[in-house]
């Protein structure tokens, strides 16, 4: 019996948002609204995600003792998330520098802080946390010798989940362990690099397929997503929704994919109800505060 439905590897960072017009071109200055700070950080989002879903969530992250963190860490608790895996170090909080467009577009910067000292020590001091976790999700905003020590660190009958952002080439080890691999347009095309050699995503799919994962997920926005596996490659279509703020809809649609194949449900199936996360997501502001309900995808 598992104590978890999730596990969180991944960072905590305060969201520094503000609304633009347009984005700046370089060199350029433009005025934009007022200054909202929000708990955010694409670990922190998905545990909060996978929490307002319902799933039993732990998060392994490091903050600092600053107030950032302790808004992080009560953001946290607020969900229903375990934060006995957080932990708190010397260095400043990661934050992330959010400019937002009329269209709910956004450009991001983060200065990753704390979360860049989370170390392949850290992840074998928690090895009681992988053990109780039935799937445990991981991205790049932490190191990557941290991400690889997790991969070490599953258990045989433990589901590995990864979205590789901000992308980077991985190493076989890695990639042979994603069951899903989750990627977007960008993110796929940085990953194949030279073997990107058609603008069909398709063919992304079956050529990452064929580079070690398991499975494979290509998300498309409005156009929905793609699964891959040994079984083929199925489309999965999208929500129609007005779009607010997309800030934090690919972690929500992450986490509540990893929920879904925790509880058995198939790839497709799984990615059909992250598709509907990530929709309802996009028609509040903010990344976790966005975050639906069980009961509010269900009336979607």
């Amino acid at each position: 019996m598992y104590d978890y439905d999730l596990l969180v590897v991944g960072s905590a960072n305060a969201d520094l948002v503000i609304g633009v017009e347009r984005r700046p071109g370089p060199g350029e200055t433009v005025l934009g609204s007022d200054l909202a700070v929000h708990p955010g950080g694409k670990g922190a989002n998905q545990a909060v995600a996978a929490a307002r879903l319902g799933a039993r969530t732990a998060l392994l992250a490091k903050v600092g003792d600053d107030g950032h963190g302790r808004l992080l860490l009560d953001a946290q608790r607020a969900a229903g998330v375990d934060t006995v895996g957080v932990l708190v170090g010397d260095v400043p909080t990661g934050v992330a520098l959010i400019t937002v467009d009329p269209s709910g577009d956004n450009s991001i910067v983060v200065s990753p802080g704390a979360n860049g000292r989370l170390t392949p020590g850290d992840v074998r001091a928690a090895n009681s946390l992988f053990h109780a976790s039935r799937v445990v999700s991981v991205m790049l905003e932490i190191p990557l010798e941290t991400v690889v020590e997790v991969v070490r660190s599953l258990t045989p009958d433990s589901r590995f989940v990864l979205n590789p952002s901000p992308p980077r080439p991985l190493p076989r080890e890695v990639l042979d362990a994603c069951d899903p691999l989750i990627v977007n347009e960008h993110e796929a095309k940085v990953i194949l690099g030279a073997a990107c050699v058609s603008d069909d995503p398709e063919d992304w799919a079956r050529i990452l397929l064929a580079k070690g994962p398991r499975s494979v997920v290509v998300t498309l926005g409005a156009k929905g997503a793609l699964v891959a596996s040994k079984e083929g490659v199925a489309r999965v279509p999208s929500v129609a929704v007005d779009v607010v703020d997309t800030t934090g809809a690919g972690d929500a649609f992450t986490a509540a994919l990893a929920c879904r194949l925790g509880a058995g449900a198939p790839l497709a199936e799984a990615a059909a109800y992250a598709a509907r996360v990530g929709a309802a997501a996009v028609t509040r502001a903010g990344a976790q505060e966005s975050y639906p309900t069980a009961e509010e995808v269900a009336a979607l």
